[in-house]
């Protein structure tokens, strides 16, 4: 048995990352320290931890640690740790949407420009990212219709060429009728556009121009004109600030009462090229600079492009070990910086102020949704609170429910109930599910304060009308009134339509349909998840504690090692006694057990 007071007079006081484990042993925190012993007992003695912290110190139940040589090889292991094992009460760049990217392929006879969302080692310029795929397309364009590039995707010879050529949108270089030496001229302007070196390209059509007309070329000046007009507006549409640094990110944190949003701009050359949002729930409670310090840290060490200076609002833990794993990553000198005036602090500013905006409409499309749902489902209250439902057993074994609740259209997993059936004895999906749903009932009727909230405004069943029935007997059972309607799946096991009591189809929006689809993922997962905890804690309870000479310890570290009763049956003897306490007499009691 783990007995945390004693291993807490265990830990070195070295520098090195802690996981914490839950009593199912999965990791759900991971952290490094300078001193593994003032970090590590912090937990179990601080006073005023957070309600985030809080809760992640009632669910450990055993603690792991690696020392390491120093500090910073603390900090990468625990990024990578992080990174890998994705622990629930981590700052997690669950984020996984890829940016838009402007993509020229160099290497080709004739460069094309594309959009792309994928970086790959091919020897072609990348340019971005970009706040969003509109901003990508409109560059790309612009590009199109003010440089004579081929439209084409795959070049090819060919007999005559396209309309393109004819319309002036294109060389034809697919003709021989431009060389690669003058193709390649308005490449390279390109380039230097999307780097944002607009004041060269600009005096090289100037040049160009004035030479035009000097041999009374006026078609081609005018059109370079234009060129040089079009160019000038973009120029100034992306002009953001007169900030004279190559690279700097700015990154901005906002928080309300339901979530935070880390907002980070990407400054290039005076220009603004693009940005990212992230979304982190159930920190909201927490110091920014804590939610800064665990963002830099997860966000840089596994990016491959970064800054010479990092714009932040506060300062950061670790920041001068954070720079100097940077500096050494990119071979340059990588800084952290808390403006405190000028035109650094307005641009901290505009960060910050749309990280409130972004989550302030995030909110408002849950409330638009939840409106809408309110419309669409022709109900006189708005339905605030959903819960839905569902039933998991195998051929009648382990009959388990789940329960998840969705606030203002959010879904709230700290609200997820499991419940074990207790009065059905049968493969009876509706009997369960009225026993369940009457449970609830009973609990918020007879402790409106407890647990379990407010009735709900509305049901949903993850079923079809015999699951809606079983539901509205348990309702009519307390003389009130409730909605109901079931989340019908289709043959491939995806969600399909939202029907009610007389099975008519709701005719739902994109938005209502990609929330139902999530929800009822959701409470899909929570119901099996426990029904499959249950069975293996009945697989292991039948089979390791009823040997005499297993305790919980052997049991643990038997388990940790072969991952499974099944994987202990298949071990040889040799294998079970190198288990600390286990000797050949109690290895072959095992054996002759499992056999």
């Amino acid at each position: 048995m783990f007995n945390i007071e004693e291993e807490l007079k265990k830990l070195p006081s070295k520098p090195g990352v802690y996981i914490m484990r839950d009593k199912n042993d999965n990791i759900i925190y991971v952290g490094k320290a300078i001193s593994l012993k003032n970090r590590v007992t912090q937990y179990f003695r601080k006073t005023n931890k957070t309600a985030r912290i809080q809760r992640m110190v009632s669910l450990i139940d055993h603690f792991e640690y690696i020392v390491t040589d120093n500090e910073a090889e603390a900090l990468i292991l625990e990024c990578n740790l992080i990174k890998k094992n994705m622990p629930k009460f981590n700052v997690l760049l669950k984020d996984d949407k890829t940016y838009p990217y402007i993509k020229i392929d160099v290497k080709s006879d004739y460069p094309n420009v594309f959009f792309t969302r994928t970086i790959k080692n091919d020897g072609a310029k990348y340019f971005g990212p970009y706040a969003n795929p509109g901003a990508a397309k409109e560059m790309i364009n612009f590009i199109k219709e003010r440089f004579q590039i081929r439209q084409c995707k795959t070049f090819k010879s060919n007999k005559r060429a396209c309309l393109n050529y004819h319309i002036k949108r294109c060389l034809a270089p697919c003709v021989n009728n431009v060389s690669k030496e003058e193709y390649r001229k308005q490449i390279d302007q390109i380039i230097m556009l999307l780097e944002g070196k607009t004041d060269t390209v600009i005096k090289k059509l100037e040049a160009e121009m004035n030479e035009c007309s000097e041999k009374q070329d006026y078609e081609r000046a005018a059109v370079l004109r234009d060129k040089k007009i079009a160019i000038e507006r973009i120029s100034e549409k992306q002009k953001v600030s007169n900030i004279n640094e190559r690279a700097i990110d700015v990154i901005g944190v906002y928080k309300n009462k339901i979530s935070v949003c880390i907002e980070v701009f990407f400054v290039r050359k005076s220009k603004m090229i693009g940005r990212e949002h992230y979304f982190f729930n159930g920190m909201q409670d927490e110091e920014i600079s804590n939610i800064l310090s665990d963002f830099v840290k997860q966000y840089y060490m596994q990016k491959d492009e970064i800054p010479n200076k990092i714009m932040i609002q506060e300062k950061i833990e670790d920041e001068e070990l954070i720079e100097n794993l940077l500096s050494e990553r990119t071979n340059k000198k990588v800084e952290f910086r808390v403006p405190q005036k000028g035109e650094k602090l307005r641009f901290i500013e505009m960060a910050i102020n749309n990280a409130r905006i972004t989550l302030e409409n995030k909110v408002k499309e849950k409330q638009s949704m939840v409106l809408g749902l309110k419309e669409t489902l022709n109900m006189e209250k708005l339905p605030r609170k959903i819960e839905c439902y569902d039933i998991s057993n195998i051929s009648g074994d382990y009959m388990v429910a789940g329960m998840c609740v969705a606030i203002d259209g959010v879904i709230k997993r700290n609200l997820s109930r499991r419940f074990k059936i207790k009065t059905v004895f049968t493969q009876d999906d509706p009997r369960c599910m009225e026993e369940v749903v009457t449970r609830r009932i009973k609990h918020s009727i007879e402790n409106p304060k407890g647990g379990f909230g407010e009735l709900p405004d509305v049901i949903f069943a993850d079923g079809g009308i015999t699951q809606i029935r079983a539901i509205k007997r348990a309702i009519e059972k307390y003389n009130i009134t409730i909605p109901v309607y079931g989340m019908v799946k289709d043959d491939k096991h995806r969600s399909k339509e939202l029907i009610d009591d007389d099975r008519n189809v709701i005719k739902l929006t994109d938005e209502q349909m990609n929330f139902i689809t999530n929800f009822q993922d959701e409470v899909h997962n929570t119901a099996i998840e426990y029904n499959r905890r249950l069975r293996e804690q009945a697989v292991t309870k039948s089979a390791l504690d009823e040997i005499d000479g297993i305790g919980d310890k052997k049991k643990q570290e038997l388990l940790k090692k072969f991952g499974s009763v099944e994987g202990i049956k298949n071990a040889s003897l040799e294998e079970i006694t190198k288990i600390k306490g286990i000797n050949k007499n109690l290895a072959r009691k095992i054996k002759e057990f499992l056999d």
